[in-house]
This record gives C-alpha cells, structure tokens and sequence, in this order.
C-alpha cells in the first residue's frame, strides 16, 4: 500500500509517527502547503522515516492532489486537514480511483429559518450524495475515521454485534482533565475545528423524529469519567457519529455531548458574539494595504498551536461511547472507552494525548483495509466494518481500550 497523507500539522505528525513502527505499508508521502511542516514531519522519523517523502500540494486544488497521487503512485488518500478541504480532498481521491479516508465530513449548513428545530446542510450530506460513485468506482471511502468519529462508531458497533439484543440510547461523551501550563486559554484542538463543531447547531437522533437540531450547548448532564478523570459537564454538540451511527446500528436515540466546561463555553459565546467565529473574509487595512481575512483563521492564528503544547500539558482525554438497552431480557448499561494520558503519549511518541488519540485511528484501519480485512465500496463509516478486529489492533499498538459497567 501506498499512501498520500495531506497535512503535516499536530494529527498528520502523529500519524507518521504511529505509522512508522507498522509494516502494513509501503510508502508514504506526507504532503502539505507548507513544504517545510512536510519534511519536518518525515526528518523527525530519523532512520525511522525511510518508507516516507515529504511534497507539497495545496489541499483545496483537487486537480493538483489527483495528479499528485498519480505521480507518486499512490493507493489511498489519508486527509488529515481541516473539514474545509474535505471536499476538494474527498474528490480529488475518486477522480484518482483510490481509496479515501478521512477523520471529519463535510461540513453542514444550519437551516436559514429553524436552525434550533430542524436540519439544513447535515455534516457528510454532500459525501453521502455521491456514494453510488463511490461504490461504481469499486473503492472505499471510508468518513470519520478519527476518534470521534471514529473509535466512538466503532463502540457502538460493536455494542450492537456484541453486547445488547436492543438498545435504547447511544451516546458519545468525551472528557477530560487536561490542563496546559502558562495559558489561561489553550484548546488542545484545532480551534478553527472547535468552534465550527460547538458553535452550530448540535444534532440529536430519535427512531421517530429521524435527525433534529437543539440549541448550542443543550440538555447539560454530569458525565462521570473513568480512570481518574471524575465528573465533568457535558453539552449537546454537533458532531459526526450521531448523522454515522444510525445509518448501520439499530438504536431509538443518538446523541453527542462534550466535556467543554463552563469557561470555554462562556470564551466560545464571546467569540461568536464578537462574530470572530465567522470564516467568511472582513477587510483589515494595515501598513502594507487592505487585505481579506477571516476571523476565524485570526482566532487561530493568535492561539497557540495544539501540536506544541505537549510539554506544557498534564492529564489525560477520555473518548467513549455510552451505550443503554437490554441484554437477555435485562437492562443493561456500559461505557466503552479509550483513555490517553499526556505524559504516556509524549514519552512515546513526542505527541500530545488528544492529537495522538485522533491519529492512531486511520492509522489502524488503514492496517485493516491494506490486509482486506476491512473491504468494500462506497461511502462507508466506521460502523460499516467488523469491530473486533480493529479493536484487538489498538492493543496491539499498546493502546487497549476499556468496558465499564455502568
């Protein structure tokens, strides 16, 4: 297997860092826009980085990227950008006749006239309208391979395989106890990706209402979460496993809900009311001129990079699935999850624990489909494929998950 990864920041590093220690693949050519993020990625593997090139492509050009996995031959596109080259990206891999995978989807658009009621533009709509392409070329597309999504649809496949005859309620919950030395506000995250996924409308699941809209930060619930983390508030946020999850497993509620905490709230609402959160360019006059800048891509760029912040941070992120239904006539509640502290991710790899915990995901199914143990055609997510196998290759990778009865 050949590989075309684009984007060379904090996931795209520890991808090729992951990457580096399995056999599955040939070669791996690490693009980006910035040639020197590509060769920095690959010059950090040392000895290490043999089956790796570092190029330079821009994300948003599909013509570019499709002649560029031509040249150098490549079998799959890995996109770890951000969900504004999805598209570009995702199309790019099809004209190519390759395998694509991704760790977010493409983006949503609130309904102009109820966004807090119903659905506009929902995250994948314009991924999933192409799937008979996908399924005519005879190549995977395989949508929110990351953590959430991602692992998080995996648990929940395999709580339907495996642990429950019915289920009544599936939810992700993510949590953490990370703290970052020297800020008082350092997301760990892109935070171009977090405002995008807090801001908007979160989507809920009912069997009998089909996909609806809640207000920002909604139905607030205490999320006790294991290993140490404890009990941390957890909000309604629009995300990619509750528009995945219902596709391929039988549940009469999908929901997602993040441990944001009330400061990031409040720092998230001030940003929106400033209208910093909007991608759309304002004009800035400055000493060289007028130019169009986005206030989001301002935000961005005044925060520190979550890549670098893995000396400063303490602590450890939890991504998990809680799942509640009846097994054999009985009720039955679990949370199925994967711990990752900072301290274990740095020493290991010199990655930070949540962009770690994103990364080794593709990495692993990757694995999976360059064996054939995950095979098919069209637009598939996580929970289309066998669970067990991928979960029995994180431990492999020295990365076990857990299963607590609630």
């Amino acid at each position: 297997m050949r590989v075309l990864l684009v984007g060379a920041g904090g996931v795209g590093t520890a991808i090729t860092r992951i990457a580096a220690r399995r056999p599955f693949f040939d070669h791996m050519v690490v693009a980006d826009w910035d040639p020197a993020r590509a060769e920095a990625a690959v010059a950090a593997l040392g000895e290490a980085g043999d089956r790796f090139s570092a190029a330079r492509v821009d994300a948003s050009d599909e013509g570019a990227v499709a002649s560029l996995l031509a040249e150098r031959r490549c079998d799959v596109l890995l996109n770890a950008t951000d969900p504004r080259f999805v598209m570009p990206l995702f199309n790019a891999a099809l004209a190519a006749d390759v395998h694509y995978l991704d760790m977010a989807m493409s983006l949503s658009r609130p309904d102009p006239e109820r966004p807090y009621e119903r659905c506009g533009v929902k995250l994948g709509d314009e991924q999933f309208a192409r799937a008979a392409d996908w399924e005519r070329s005879g190549r995977i597309a395989l949508v929110g391979m990351g953590v959430e999504p991602g692992m998080s649809d995996v648990f929940a496949r395999y709580a339907s395989d495996e642990l429950f005859d019915e289920i009544e309620e599936i939810g992700v919950r993510d949590g953490a106890d990370l703290t970052v030395d020297g800020y008082d506000f350092a997301p760990s995250f892109s935070i171009w990706t977090t405002i995008e996924e807090c801001l908007n409308p979160p989507v809920v699941w009912e069997e009998d209402r089909g996909w609806f809209t809640t207000p920002p930060f909604s139905e607030p619930e205490v999320f006790d979460f294991p290993e140490g983390i404890g009990p941390v508030e957890c909000v309604n946020v629009e995300h990619e496993e509750v528009l995945l999850i219902p596709r391929w497993v039988n549940a009469r509620r999908v929901t997602f809900k993040y441990g944001l905490g009330r400061e990031f709230i409040e720092k998230l609402q001030v940003l929106h009311q400033l209208g910093l959160d909007r991608t759309d360019p304002v004009a800035v006059r400055s000493d060289l001129g007028t130019a169009g800048v986005s206030p989001r891509d301002l935000v961005a760029a005044c925060l520190p990079d979550p890549a670098t912040l893995g000396d400063r941070m303490h602590g450890r992120t939890c991504a998990g699935t809680w799942v509640k239904g009846t097994k054999d006539g009985r009720p039955r509640e679990v949370y199925l999850y994967h711990v990752v502290d900072n301290q274990w991710s740095m020493r290991e790899y010199g990655s930070q624990a949540v962009v770690w915990q994103t990364a080794v995901n593709p990495v692993a199914a990757l694995e999976l489909m360059a064996s054939g143990v995950w095979s098919g055609s069209g637009v598939l997510g996580p929970e289309a494929f066998a669970p067990r196998p991928f979960l029995d290759l994180l431990t492999e990778y020295g990365s076990p998950w857990g299963l607590r009865e609630q």
